[in-house]
Order: C-alpha cells, then structure tokens, then sequence
C-alpha cells in the first residue's frame, strides 16, 4: 500500500487481531496493523489487510 493511500477507518474498527480477537492499531508509517497483544504487525497491500500470523510480522520487544 502507497503510504499516501489511507485505509478506511470505520473498516478498521471491525478488524482485530485473528489470533488474540484484540485490537488492532493503524502505523500508516509502516502500512501495518499492529497487535500489541500478539506482538505481530499485519502488512497492508494495495489497500488489502493481509490477516494471516503466517504474513505477519514479528515486533521487536521495542515497539
């Protein structure tokens, strides 16, 4: 996803993480959604969440 793009925010509260079922944050940064809870960030590609933990990337003890 183009960071210029943004993602619906109303389709972003019906998101949550596919692990823990918590919420999620928006890094428009990073065109990630971010589960604190699960300690992965999901890519966004072309406007599309990829909400697989398989695609998911794992944060670092940091973020």
């Amino acid at each position: 996803m183009s960071k210029d793009c943004e993602i619906d925010r109303k389709f972003l509260e019906m998101l949550v993480c596919p692990l823990t079922h918590g919420t999620l944050h928006y890094d428009r940064e990073k065109a990630e959604l971010v589960s604190k809870s699960a300690g992965l960030a999901y890519p966004i590609r072309d406007g599309i969440p990829i909400m697989l933990p398989s695609e998911a990337r794992q944060l670092a003890e940091d973020e």
